[in-house]
């Protein structure tokens, strides 16, 4: 059993974390700014701001992993990175993973790239891609002492496209994930069994991936 804190645990990401880790056993804390309205049984629910890190106490206390699933939209979308900032500086030198929801703006869109960012993205969306590809950076410069993965779910994944658990995935390195038909997509539960494969296998470390059908 591990112990893990998720960032942003009333999400449409994190939420789904939360209930995957905990229906295998895992102790789960959920960080939220806000009190959850229907909070997940068998998580523990923290309210508070990961903005001020003092504030949430002993939280991070002998965590396993720490998962970040910020939305980088509305009010948080230029806080995500202070906050990203905030947890490297906590983290760097323990033994706590730190496991960061990005999205795929950054995928590479062919072995080598160029992005899916660079490839007439919607205007609309860049903001929070950029935030997503600046997070990256802030990862892969920081210091080799921490040991972090950072995962790029598909095209196509939010509330407005649920999908099911269908328990299969797949990782696509660096790559966006394309099914056979030139579709990307993956259901919020299916991203969420990736996350939590992830903490419990460990097949990244201070790196990246892709994941979708």
């Amino acid at each position: 059993m591990a112990r893990i804190v998720v960032i942003g645990g009333t999400g449409y990401a994190g939420r789904h974390i939360v209930q995957e880790a905990v229906s295998r056993g895992h102790e789960v804390i959920s960080v939220s700014r806000a009190t959850p309205e229907n909070p997940v049984d068998g998580a523990l629910a923290v309210q508070g701001s990961v903005l001020d890190l003092d504030a949430l106490g002993d939280v991070f206390y002998g965590a396993d992993a720490v998962v970040s699933a910020l939305s980088p939209r509305g009010d948080m979308a230029d806080a995500v990175l202070d906050a990203l900032r905030g947890l490297v500086a906590k983290l760097e030198g323990s033994p706590t993973r730190l496991g960061v929801i990005g999205g795929a703006g950054g995928s590479l869109v062919a072995p080598g790239g160029p992005r899916l960012f660079d490839q007439d993205f919607p205007e609309e969306y860049r903001h929070e891609a950029q935030v997503g590809i600046d997070s990256l950076a802030l990862l892969e410069d920081s210091d080799a002492g921490l040991d972090w993965f950072f995962i790029h779910p598909a095209e196509v994944f939010g509330p407005w496209a649920e999908g099911e658990r269908t328990g299969r995935y797949r990782d696509g390195g660096d790559v966006l994930v394309r099914d056979a038909e030139g579709q990307s997509f993956i259901s919020g539960a299916d991203f969420a069994i990736a996350v939590v494969d992830e903490i419990e296998q460990g097949n990244h470390h201070r790196e990246r991936f892709t994941v979708g059908y």
